[in-house]
């Protein structure tokens, strides 16, 4: 019996024959690092309504408030913009505004903020006017305001194509000698575009300084996220890269920031890139255009609404005495100002030059481009005379 075991799981050689060549991977195969550190945790990380609460700091408890606050208000008044025909369309925030105001609380002053076409919150969060982040959504440029100036590139429309800039402006700022961080931000569709995957594989290898942070909202448009990935979560694709993955609560905005101002320090120190994955819940439809009730159930909304952010952030205000009647209602008047006067500005015809689309184009316009433009401005000038 022995024997025909050894037989059956040895090959045998014709007698005379040369043994066969049956190599031994060499060592560049064993694992560049240790993947379990890089895992992250079973359970999205949560502060608000845990022992962990008691350590955050009120000040900065009372900031993410009022900056919730005014987000809420921004997105009711860009959604009603919509519907005035003021905007073309608006992809609100309600809902994850946590994520939205963590991310720009996060970065320091010199750090790049790259956002996606949804994270006009996130601009303003920043220090961006509300108007000029609602430019490229209203029709008018396709930026809106000068990205060096804020330290926020432009809104991004196509998925997923910001994060390879952001490596790119990472690495660039770290051969220099900048001690810059870029941070950037992407839905849960963004994960299932080619951009996602090489930005993530460029970021881990030259070790840039970089934080991908994923909006996990449940849906692509109108597709869930199980139809998406069989991934265990969406922060388990970054051990496959090397780079660390963090799971975090995406309504709990304290344990959001604290991710990623982790997240932002180590990228700072030279720790490479971290992928965060906070799971929050997009409320509103897609955009304007969307009809969300072909394809979720108002039971599913409204669960999502008892795990508001805002309630999340009053409720441990409240039960530190944080929160009385007059910074409700001065942190709801600051909104109220703000939604006020981006009604009043967004309601002005905007004085529009059609030879702007030859603006910003090249340093120096190419022999085609002068061409057209030299045709435009004379069918202009027949139209005036006309």
């Amino acid at each position: 019996m022995d024997s025909l075991q050894q037989r059956s799981s040895t090959v045998q050689e014709p007698p005379g024959a040369v043994p066969a060549y049956r190599p031994t991977p060499p060592p560049a195969w064993q694992p560049r690092t240790d993947p379990a550190p890089l895992l992250p945790d079973a359970e999205p990380l949560r502060v608000l309504g845990t022992d962990a609460a008691a350590d955050a700091d009120p000040a900065l408890l009372l900031r993410l408030y009022a900056e919730l606050i005014r987000g809420r208000r921004y997105n009711t008044q860009a959604t009603a913009l919509t519907k005035q025909g003021r905007l073309a369309v608006y992809p609100s925030t309600t809902g994850q505004e946590a994520c939205e105001i963590a991310a720009a609380l996060a970065l320091e002053e010199r750090d790049w903020l790259f956002p996606s076409y949804r994270d006009t919150l996130a601009a303003v969060a920043r220090g961006l006017d509300p108007v000029q982040a609602l430019t490229l959504l209203r029709g008018d440029w396709h930026t809106g305001y000068d990205p060096h100036e804020h330290r926020i590139a432009p809104l991004c429309t196509p998925l997923a194509t910001q994060l390879p800039h952001a490596v790119g402006l990472a690495h660039a700022a770290r051969l220099k000698g900048d001690d810059v961080v870029a941070l950037a931000m992407v839905g849960d569709g963004g994960t299932s575009e080619g951009d996602f995957h090489e930005a993530l594989n460029f970021a881990a290898v030259w070790k840039a300084p970089v934080v991908f942070f994923v909006q996990n909202n449940g849906f692509a448009i109108s597709v869930p996220l199980a139809k998406q990935t069989a991934a265990p979560s969406l922060a388990h694709k970054a051990v496959g890269y090397g780079m660390p993955g963090r799971l975090v609560d995406g309504n709990d905005a304290v344990a959001v920031h604290q991710v990623l101002t982790e997240a932002v320090a180590r990228a700072r120190r030279g720790g490479g890139p971290t992928l965060v994955e906070a799971v929050t819940y997009r409320i509103d439809a897609h955009t304007n255009a969307d009809d969300a009730t072909r394809y979720r159930a108002a039971g599913e909304v409204e669960t999502w609404r008892a795990h508001d952010p805002i309630l999340l952030l009053e409720r441990e205000l409240t039960e530190r005495g944080l929160l009385d009647e007059d910074t409700r209602s001065a942190a709801a008047e600051a909104a109220e100002t703000m939604a006020a006067d981006l009604r009043e500005r967004m309601n002005a015809d905007p004085v529009l030059d059609p030879m702007d689309l030859f603006s910003h184009v090249y340093a120096e316009q190419t022999a085609q481009l002068r061409e057209q433009a030299a045709q435009l401005r004379a069918e202009l000038d027949a139209e005036g005379e006309a």
